[in-house]
C-alpha cells in the first residue's frame, strides 16, 4: 500500500506534506509509505495517475478520480487490475486479492 495524499477534494489536506504524514499515523495509525502530496485530476495530475486512471473507469464510467481514498489494486507487472472506490477497506481489498492471483 501506498499514499498518495492530494488537496483536490474539499481541502481536506492542506498541511505540509510532514503534517500529512503525522495525522495519518496518528488518526489511522497509517504504516505504508506516503509520498509528497500531488495532483490527480487535471492537467497537472501526476503521472502515476494519469497511468492509473487511464482504462479504469469508476463504477459509473469515469476516469478522474471523484474522491480521496480511491484505491487501485496494481499487478506485479505493473498492469491495474482493479479499481476501488472511496468506502471500500483495504481488508477488502487483500479478500479480492484471491481474484488476481
Amino acid at each position: 500500500m501506498l499514499g498518495f495524499p492530494c488537496n483536490q477534494f474539499g481541502a481536506q489536506e492542506p498541511g505540509t506534506n510532514e503534517e500529512i504524514l503525522a495525522f495519518a499515523q496518528q488518526e489511522y495509525g497509517a504504516s505504508f509509505p506516503m509520498f509528497a502530496k500531488i495532483e490527480v485530476n487535471g492537467d497537472a495530475a501526476a503521472g502515476v495517475y494519469a497511468f492509473l486512471k487511464a482504462g479504469n473507469p469508476d463504477e459509473e464510467g469515469n476516469e478522474d478520480i471523484a474522491w480521496n481514498f480511491t484505491k487501485f489494486l496494481v499487478g506485479r507487472d505493473g498492469r491495474v487490475l482493479a479499481r476501488y472506490g472511496p468506502a471500500t477497506t483495504p481488508e477488502e481489498i487483500g479478500q479480492a486479492l484471491g481474484d488476481h492471483l
